[in-house]
């Protein structure tokens, strides 16, 4: 065989920047959850060491399924989109189900299978996305021509936010929504369409944030958060204050007062406040720059795709880099007390399985995509 023969069927290795930014994330996800959960865990469990555990076990199974995912041709996904989206909408719909679903703190998000639990507003981040890239593809002219071909998803979109509002998600809701919409956007709909469905979709937002008494608490609650910091405000002012402590350089790993019971949920949705405070502006910032380096470089394939011609796999990056765009500036956003406060995991960082899994999973269909790509053999 000749050389140029032997190159053409040498294989393709996995984009290494993608790797190592998504591994730095993790990394630093569990140095976060492990200072951050180690005297929660320790009162609750009676093992300081119990979420640090847990979430080891949490990157082996995402591990595992993001090799899984990996070694699956994209053709397969893209002829079964539809079948995922109708198992997320079920799962949706069975985690409503009394007896099934597990409520925590007012919120029927949570299936339990054992000594786990499966988050299904995570996996139909991913499953709309794939859907809607084979929608994209298989009905190209309907989407950017034609209003019908931009209302179809637009109804099933409708089905999916509809469930999450029930749980109530309104953190996923609006991330579902944001991630569809842009790729809608950038597949090239009319602009007029965008804009009458876009206005739509933000009127009933707002109709579902004044409809419900604690979100519009929410809403008031961030714009001064010291009017009431021992209720409304009491989440926001903690988090403010880990900030605050953390200064330049941090208090150091480890040292954080405001995990000892005074900011909740410190080693979910406000780990990040956590490691701003033992690491100061400069590790946040390095965080901030790890995010902003993997969503480009996710967006980078994108762009190689699209260029190859290979369209399903383009709409397919731009949905997973919209998904971590908008967590990631959701989350700190919330944290910092930019946006109101919702339950949102930070991307790769967060203590929970479902949301580690689901990132993983995502990631290594970017990352098929780009082998695909650079390899340009046949379907991927």
């Amino acid at each position: 065989m000749s050389r140029a023969g032997a190159a053409s069927h040498a294989p393709v290795m996995p984009d290494l920047p993608l790797l190592t930014l998504s591994l730095a994330l993790i990394l630093v996800g569990l140095v976060a959850i492990t200072s951050a959960s180690v005297e929660y865990a320790q009162i609750n469990y009676g093992n300081t060491w119990f979420h640090a555990q847990r979430h080891v076990m949490y990157m082996m199974a995402a591990g595992l399924c993001a090799l899984a995912i990996y070694r699956i041709p994209m053709a397969f996904w893209e002829d079964t989109g539809w079948v995922w989206l109708f198992v997320a909408l079920g799962l949706l719909i069975l985690v409503l189900v009394p007896g099934i679903g597990r409520e925590v703190n007012g919120s029927q998000r949570w299936l339990p299978l054992g000594p786990f639990t499966l988050q299904p507003s995570e996996f139909a981040k991913m499953a709309m996305i794939i859907y809607l890239a084979g929608y994209m593809v298989r009905r190209e002219h309907e989407v950017r021509n034609q209003w019908q071909g931009f209302l179809k998803p637009m109804a099933v979109l409708f089905a999916a936010t509809l469930l999450l509002m029930v749980e109530p998600d309104f953190g996923a809701t609006v991330i579902v929504a944001g991630s569809a919409f842009g790729m809608l956007f950038l597949a090239g709909v009319k602009l007029g369409h965008f804009m009458v469905v876009l206005a739509g979709a933000v009127g009933a937002l707002l109709v579902l944030v004044v409809s419900e008494p604690y979100r519009v608490q929410r809403l008031t609650a961030y714009t001064d958060p010291w009017a009431d910091p021992y209720n409304t405000g009491f989440q926001l002012t903690q988090s403010l204050i880990a900030y605050g402590r953390g200064e330049w350089f941090g208090v150091g790993l480890g040292n954080s007062v405001q995990k000892l019971f005074y900011l909740p949920e410190a080693h979910t949705d406000f780990v990040f406040s956590i490691w701003a405070e033992e690491t100061g502006f400069v590790g946040a910032l390095c965080v901030i720059l790890l995010y902003a380096a993997l969503i480009g470089r996710i967006l980078w394939v994108g762009r190689s795709a699209q260029l190859a011609a290979y369209a399903f796999g383009a709409y397919v990056c731009y949905g997973v880099a919209l998904v971590f765009f908008g967590q990631a500036f959701v989350n700190m956003g919330v944290s910092s007390g930019l946006l109101p406060t919702k339950g949102l995991t930070l991307p790769f960082v967060s203590y929970g399985g479902t949301s580690l899994i689901v990132c993983c999973a995502m990631l290594a269909l970017v990352l098929r995509i780009d082998r695909h790509v650079r390899g340009q053999g046949g379907r991927a």
